[in-house]
Parts: structure tokens; sequence; C-alpha cells
């Protein structure tokens, strides 16, 4: 622990944070003496929760758009913001097992209250605009497939608070094993898309690798692409991971702890590349069944559900895809409002009953989702979407700086500490997000 936190801890004036989400700190078992796969499943499941944000109804939104105006040219940018996803969440996963802290808690203990409570204020205001695509996605999915008003659906979001307390009485391994379950989901109904639109596999696989060279110089490509890798790489996911995590008990001992952080990262790493394929799924089926046919302006879910279908010549394309949506925002918002447990019990150190938390965060999605809806309908919500992928990028900046700071600190990390070739990558893809949302809101200005 920092010298600075053990002064104002015997000055008084730090009162010490308790265990990052109580309720279910250490209370998955991992069996000392087992083989490799034993100890890779007692420790899998993390990772996937964390993988959930990464293909929510703000990646929909975003890849829909980026697919249908510029084709295969953006798949470059998936593929880099998902190996910065795995950097970072490698990052995250280091802190919480080394420090037994959550990055919010980190940032209490290190920060002065004023600093603390103004990161604290951005990461609610993150995690309020990723659960805004994620009541938005899930009120569309059930309009989409049983013409529920979108301003009901939108209420009907609400009784997700339930089924969180339910699953959560039962173990957090209910809950995971749920999210595994959806994330299934929504990959089968996804691979099932790509191979009823036929992609062209050869400029496929060369905008995998290679990035469009107007990609700076078009403001519209470099706005999707950064909504993109705010879609991506979102910032509440650093908070959660550096949490749950800690729900393993596993031996906090320099040995058990290089055990659970690698363990951790092959699980966040396998998880992060399955939310890699189903969000370059999702560009590609857009881009096969919408650019190729002249549909450049399809950037709302509801347009490419009404179009699958009669563009492929698949009767269930567009019933597969609304699932494959609804799924995806039902899984997103398990996480979500995990994460807003962790951000403000972390930053206040305070705790509120469990339904009271997670009624605060639905509160603060549907208020907005219901005003948008209620006023412009259908193309508000589409719009809406994009922008709140957007906030998020703009926000990521200071949830990835504390990180590698707290990292790379041998003070607080010990012989943990990030390997100067880790500093170094760390922070270049720090600046470079904050170079790319600096640009884009340049742009916005000049605009």
């Amino acid at each position: 622990m920092p010298t600075e936190l053990t002064n104002r801890e015997q000055a008084g004036q730090y009162e010490a944070p308790r265990a990052s989400l109580p309720e279910i700190y250490s209370s998955l078992s991992v069996p000392r003496s087992a083989t490799f796969l034993r100890k890779l499943f007692a420790f899998a499941g993390p990772g996937f929760l964390i993988a959930v944000g990464y293909m929510d109804p703000g990646n929909w939104a975003t890849d829909l758009a980026a697919g249908s105006k510029y084709n295969y040219s953006l798949l470059s940018v998936i593929m880099v913001s998902n190996f910065m996803a795995i950097l970072l969440q490698a990052l995250a996963i280091k802190l919480g097992v080394v420090t037994g802290r959550d990055l919010a808690q980190a940032c209490r203990e290190h920060f002065r209250r004023p600093v603390s409570l103004a990161l604290w204020v951005l990461a609610e205001v993150a995690i309020a605009a990723c659960d805004l695509a994620e009541v938005i996605g899930s009120a569309i999915a059930l309009n989409l497939l049983f013409h529920i008003p979108l301003l009901l659906g939108v209420c009907l979001t609400a009784l997700d608070v339930l089924l969180i307390l339910v699953l959560q009485s039962k173990g957090f391994r209910f809950i995971e094993a749920l999210v595994i379950t959806l994330i299934a989901t929504v990959s089968v109904c996804f691979g099932l898309e790509v191979l009823f639109s036929h992609p062209s596999t050869t400029g496929l696989v060369r905008s995998f690798f290679v990035p469009h060279a107007q990609l700076f110089r078009d403001r519209e490509m470099l706005y999707i692409a950064i909504s993109i890798l705010g879609a991506t790489v979102m910032p509440h996911n650093l908070y959660l991971h550096s949490a749950i995590v800690q729900t393993r008990d596993f031996e906090r001992t320099p040995r058990g702890k290089r055990e659970a952080i690698r363990f951790g990262t092959i699980d966040s790493t396998v998880a992060l590349t399955i939310a890699l394929l189903v969000n370059a799924a999702i560009l590609i089926v857009s881009a096969a069944t919408f650019f190729s046919r002249g549909y450049n302006q399809v950037a709302e879910i509801q347009d490419a559900y009404k179009l699958l279908s009669p563009l492929l010549g698949i009767a269930g394309a567009s019933t597969i895809f609304a699932l494959a949506l609804l799924a995806s925002g039902q899984n997103s918002t398990l996480t979500g409002t995990l994460a807003g447990q962790v951000v403000m019990e972390g930053f206040l150190n305070i705790r509120l009953r469990p339904w009271l938390r997670r009624l605060i965060t639905r509160g603060l999605a549907i208020v907005p989702a219901i005003i948008v809806t209620a006023f412009w309908g259908e193309r508000g919500t589409a719009n809406l979407l994009v922008f709140s992928q957007v906030i998020l990028s703009m926000q990521l900046s200071f949830a990835v700086f504390p990180l590698v700071m707290f990292t790379s600190d041998k003070s607080r990390m010990g012989e943990f500490v990030n390997a100067p070739w880790l500093k170094s990558l760390s922070w270049i893809t720090a600046v470079l997000i904050l170079l790319l949302n600096a640009w884009l809101l340049i742009g916005l200005i000049h605009s």
C-alpha cells in the first residue's frame, strides 16, 4: 500500500474501503492442487461477463453504420480496439488480484477527494451511456419480436432489476452461466447470419489488417471509428473486471496471485476474442447485405431487421437477428448494474441495498430513453445509440490513465509491477485513445 495512504490512515483522515462486492467476495473456491483444465474452469467466468459489454446493442448500431456506409473498411478498427481491450482488461485483472482493490477503490485511495469525486461522476456518466444503449436495444428487440411499443418496451426493461436480484441470491456462478449461455446464443445467431450473407472473403481479410487510407480525412468515418472504439473498450468494464476477479478464493500469496493473473488473463482473452468475432460478424453482415446492394445509410437496427430477410432471401434471418439483439441487451444489463455497484461503492465507500443501487442505475438510463423515444421515436433512438458510444469513448481516458498509472507503480504492485515493455505499450495505448478522442472533439467543435 502506498506511503501516502498509510499517512492518511494514521492521521485519521481515511477510512479503508471494504471488500469489493462483499456479498460475492472470495465466494467461489479454487482447487489448490488440480490439473490445468480444472483450474482454468474454476477461474473462467469473469472474462465472459466483461465480454458482454463488447457486444451490446451500442456495438450493433456502430457496426451496422460502419458496414453499410464503408463496406469492410473499418474491420481494422474493430481489430485494433479489441487488442486494446485485451491489454487493458489484463491490467484490470492484475490490479484487482495483486492489491485486493478494484479500480474505483484504488482511485479513491490515491487521489484527493475533489479529483476522486470528479472521476466518480465521469464513471457514472459512462455507465449511464452504456445502460442507455442496453435499454434501447432491449426495447427495440421486444418491438421487433412481439410488436410491443418502444415506449412500453423501455419501461419493461426496469424489470431486469428483479432478475439480477434473484440470480445473485443463487450465487455468482448462476450469473456467469446465464451470461455464457446468452453469449453463445448471440454467437450462433450471427454465425448463421454470416453464412446467409455470403461475404467477400478477399476484401474481408484485407480490411482486417490494413487500415483505410481515408480514416483520418473523412470526419464521418472517424466519428464512426471512434464510436466503435467507445463501444469496444468500455470504461465501466475496467472497474468491473478489477472487482469480479476477486470472487475467486485463490491463495493471497505471490504464487497464488501469479496463478490467478495467468488464468484470469486466459479467460479474458478467450472471451474477448469471441466478442471480436461477434462484432466483426455484425459489420460483415451489414457490408455484405446492405453496402453491396446500395443501402448505404442503414444505421438503424429496425431498418436492418426489415431488410435482412428480403435481401438475403432467408425467411428467418430477421427473426434470428432480433433474438440475438434481445439476448445481447439482457446480457449487458446484468454486467452494467454490477459495474454501477462497483463504481458507487468504490469511489464513495458507501453501501446501498442492492435493489436500490440497481433501481438508481436503471432509472438513469430509462429517463433519457423515455424522453427520446416519446419525442423522436425510432429515428431518435438510433442516433442516441451511436452517440452513447461516442460518450463512452470520451470517458475512457479517465479510467485508462489511472489504471496504467497504478499497475506501473512499484510501491503499489511490488514484484507484479508492469515490465518496461508492458508499461510502454500501456502508455502508448492510453495516449492513442486520448489523441483520437481529442481529434474527434476538435472536429465536432469545428463542424
